[in-house]
């Protein structure tokens, strides 16, 4: 009987791999180091690098491009450790890089004096293994002792080992993590929040912690004492201590996200959590000068007063906690206005706000009659980001750069802004142009986005264009200076746009819900409104159109290609996701149903069906001979979507390049040899694509 029963499961589950198999015959190719799927790779490496690097374009673009990764002109961005500012330097003699430091003096100089604290070449030829830097957490207020990640080939998963920063080496019996996605950081000098890999049920179905302990020194991990579990289909469960400068006081936090913009905040006071109660999808901004920082991604009704959807709050801590929703609103959006971030030094918090696409910095500081707001100066209509803050003083680092403008670092002490470092041209932008217009999408909605315009060129359809998008998990699309895509495709005379579809968060949480699971397939039809625009107007024509995304902005071209074929000539899709059938059940994937949906539920996959490119493949049609490319060690978006879109597209007939880097995690490259050569590869086949006869 037991045989038999054995024999009945045995023939059970070949029949269910059979019916798998037929259903997805590349399946096999989601065995991500298989000698099967390693061959199969390194076959399509060979083809389409013999081919792509046997262009003209590819050895300029391969070396110009290094020339700039490697420049020692790059501005060295700068992370305020008290007395010392940090900088990660890659260049190439440090391949791999180091971790170093100078005063803020010195950096002010045009020669700082760097310190070497941590040789990741070094490290690798002494342990024998592709280390990459992950970064720093560093105890406050000294920060002498560091929790260092570090990941084999660049993939998320990193191994956490304890450092000092005045020994620079690793800390004898120090705090040490094997390698998982491990979320970790400082309780106090003596005991760290911990979540990893415990052993089975220890994770989520996403690949993160699902429990969230306090590991003393000196005690083993598995004594480490529970503090929250949360649910195997929650995405992630931390502890954060956050140490409030301005009220001189730590405060300490367990957040359970159960989904992308679903989150759980529990306060731990005494030994005993108390739950915050906020809207699941408010974000808890931090907490200055003892007051608690939300913004909210929708209105919220409390008592007679609503506040509107993307607004920042703030009200007194010990007032919160004994039931007062007085909130002072900080920050109202307007249609064109959103709040991008908010960090804080010790008298101020700064604002950085988006103002149809465009920054805005602006410091708060508190008084006796309210709050006291200052602009900081931004020399054009551009992108300014926050590199750092001095949580001890009132420093804030800051860049501020535009299509057409090199990056600048600047410094703002409270009252005024100075200039700091400036990255040199690495372009010829004389003749260039930069419009900002707008396309009519599909249910009417206008959709802005900047077009690029190279010197000489005029509106006949004939110039080679380069459309980028992203489209998702409100991540915005902003007029940044690239120096990489300048000198390979704008100074060449190619034109570049960059659009602003929803699903991004250009204008706020409304923009990006408005693309959001069922009604996902608007960002397609946004992103093909653009394109259509650009034929309109002739900036382009089909036969020079190419377009181009990364990750999420992989998935969205490529379902854009599926979808109309007949706009474009040329697709580069990176690090993509294209099985949306099979994407919750790989690596991250299951942490990103709040933005698709589940494609197990018959109403979810009626939407994500619109737009999944690996399901959408036909053999009738006609498709641009598009270029994907991913890397082996990508452990967020797994490389078996990519590589199936190809194997897919090979059986029914249609041409395609493939390339696929050994390292890089979930980017181009670990080095910045790598990264020229990805770099370099796609640049020659678009050019090759949609350059004029």
């Amino acid at each position: 009987m037991k045989f038999a029963f054995a024999a009945l499961l045995l023939v059970m589950s070949m029949a269910c791999f059979s019916v798998a198999a037929q259903d997805d015959p590349h399946q096999w190719l989601e065995e991500v180091e298989s000698p099967r799927a390693l061959a199969w790779v390194a076959e399509h490496n060979a083809r389409t690098t013999n081919e792509l690097e046997a262009t003209d374009t590819y050895r300029p673009i391969y070396e110009r491009t290094l020339k700039i990764l490697d420049s020692t002109d790059r501005i060295p961005l700068i992370a305020f450790h008290r007395e010392h500012v940090y900088n990660f330097w890659q260049d190439s003699r440090h391949e791999r890089g180091i971790w170093r430091r100078t005063t803020l003096a010195s950096y002010r100089t045009a020669e700082p004096k760097w310190e070497t604290v941590l040789d990741m070449d070094a490290l690798d030829r002494a342990e024998g293994k592709p280390w990459v830097f992950k970064g720093a957490s560093c105890l406050e207020p000294a920060y002498r002792f560091c929790l260092i990640s570090l990941s084999r080939g660049g993939g998320d998963a990193v191994e956490v080992r304890e450092f000092d920063v005045e020994s620079t080496s690793f800390v004898e019996n120090g705090f040490r993590l094997p390698e998982a996605k491990s979320r970790v950081g400082w309780f106090d000098a003596d005991t760290l929040w911990v979540g990893t890999d415990f052993g089975p049920g220890s994770m989520t179905h996403s690949g993160y912690p699902r429990l969230v302990k306090l590991w003393r020194r000196g005690t083993p991990l598995a004594q480490a004492t529970t503090i929250f579990a949360g649910q195997e289909a929650d995405m992630v469960v931390t502890g954060t201590t956050l140490n409030d400068v301005a009220g001189d006081r730590k405060i300490h936090f367990v957040t359970r996200t159960r989904a992308y913009y679903k989150e759980e905040h529990f306060l731990r006071l005494d030994g005993r959590l108390i739950k915050l109660g906020l809207p699941e999808d408010a974000k808890l901004q931090g907490v200055f000068n003892d007051r608690l920082l939300v913004s909210l991604r929708s209105d919220w009704a409390v008592g007679d007063k609503t506040y509107r959807q993307g607004a920042l709050l703030s009200i007194g801590l010990s007032e919160f906690l004994q039931g007062s929703r007085g909130f002072e609103i900080l920050f109202e959006p307007s249609p064109r206005t959103s709040l991008a971030s908010v960090v804080s030094t010790r008298n101020r918090l700064v604002l950085l706000i988006l103002d149809n696409v465009r920054s805005r910095l602006q410091s708060l500081s508190p008084g006796d009659q309210g709050w006291t707001r200052r602009e900081f100066p931004l020399p054009g209509l551009g992108h300014a980001g926050i590199v750092s803050v001095d949580r001890y003083n009132d420093h804030v680092a800051y860049t501020y750069a535009d299509f057409l403008t090199p990056t600048a670092l600047y410094l703002d002490d409270g009252a005024s802004s100075a200039r700091l470092k400036a990255m040199p041209a690495y372009f010829s932008t004389e003749g260039m142009k930069v419009d900002q217009l707008e396309a009519r999408s599909k249910d009417g909605t206008l959709i802005p986005y900047f077009v690029i315009q190279p010197k000489g060129f005029r509106p006949d359809g004939k110039a080679p264009t380069l459309l980028y998008g992203y489209g998702g998990f409100e991540i915005s699309q902003l007029p940044r200076y690239n120096p990489v895509n300048g000198a390979a495709w704008m100074e060449r005379g190619g034109v570049y746009v960059l659009a602003n579809i929803r699903g991004g968060g250009e204008f706020g949480p409304s923009w990006h819900q408005a693309a959001l699971k069922h009604h996902r397939i608007k960002a397609y039809e946004d992103f093909i409104a653009v394109a259509e625009d650009l034929l309109a107007r002739k900036i382009t024509s089909r036969e020079h159109l190419g377009i181009m995304g990364g990750s999420q902005g992989g998935l969205l071209v490529g379902g854009t290609f599926a979808l109309r074929p007949d706009l474009f000539k040329a697709v580069v899709a990176a690090v993509p996701l294209a099985d949306m059938k099979r994407y919750h059940k790989l690596l991250a994937g299951a942490s990103w149903m709040a933005e698709y949906g589940d494609p197990d539920q018959p109403g979810d996959w009626a939407s994500i069906r619109q737009y999944s490119p690996y399901q959408l493949l036909k053999k009738d049609a006609t498709y641009p001979k598009a270029f994907f490319w991913t890397t082996t060690r990508d452990d967020r978006v797994h490389p078996g979507h990519a590589r199936k879109m190809v194997a897919r597209m090979e059986e029914l007939g249609h041409p395609v390049y493939y390339f696929e880097n050994t390292e890089g995690g979930h980017g181009s490259g670990t080095t910045n040899k790598q990264s020229a050569q990805v770099t370099a590869l796609y640049f020659s086949y678009l050019w090759a694509m949609l350059k004029p006869q």
